[in-house]
């Protein structure tokens, strides 16, 4: 079982042993005892960044493991790794405006059904339920610029396999993805559309700096 580092803590460089490095169809993966580097899933992309002097193309989870795509081979033993901090500041920025997103459109009686949060594509669903209320864009966009501007700390809950993500008093999700560490870390949440269409209400958007 790889130990999921970024569970816990927001370091974006770490020491870690390689425990194995293989070829798979003309492709390296390296498999680590402990990773910073999130996998791809839960509508969030996978981390890259660097083991040694490897470039870690794609972060993928398969079991209890997390596979690290590689550009070149890595000797097994210890490795400095590092993520991508900029990229991971993007994901974790685009995450947590969607879980603020969930959280205003149940206060609004509808319940969120699927979330995708990767760049340039990020949305958010809920199945509208009877006797919800309606909301548009505009009183969205200006209800997140209150709980950015609100700049509560996150607050992480691990409990057996399950790992919660929430802000301040608000109510707290599972997630198993990156989030920021205060609210005020978001930035601008614009919202570019909210579409209704067989019985779910889609809302899509972006952060901005």
């Amino acid at each position: 079982m790889t130990e999921r580092l970024y569970f816990s803590s927001d370091d974006t460089e770490a020491i870690a042993c390689v425990t194995r490095c293989a070829e798979e169809n003309g492709q390296w993966f390296a498999i680590l005892d402990r990773t910073l580097f999130h996998p791809q899933g839960g509508g969030q992309p996978g981390d890259s960044g660097w083991i040694g002097a490897s470039r870690v193309l794609k972060t993928l989870q398969d079991g209890d493991e997390i596979r690290h795509q590689i550009d070149a081979p890595v000797a097994t033993g210890s490795a400095t790794i590092r993520i991508d901090a900029d990229r991971r500041q993007l994901h974790t920025r685009l995450h947590s405006a969607g879980h603020l997103i969930g959280y205003l459109g149940q206060t609004m009686g509808h319940r969120p059904v699927q979330a995708h949060h990767r760049p340039g594509e990020s949305k958010v669903t809920f199945l509208l339920e009877p006797g919800a209320a309606p909301f548009d864009a505009g009183w969205l966009e200006a209800a997140l610029a209150e709980l950015v501007a609100a700049d509560l700390p996150r607050v992480v809950t691990l409990s057996d396999a399950m790992r919660t993500i929430g802000f301040g008093q608000l109510p707290a999700f599972p997630c198993g993805g990156t989030h920021v560490a205060r609210l005020s870390a978001i930035g601008t949440v614009r919202i570019g559309a909210v579409r209704e269409k067989k019985g779910l209400l889609t809302v899509s958007y972006d952060v901005g700096d």
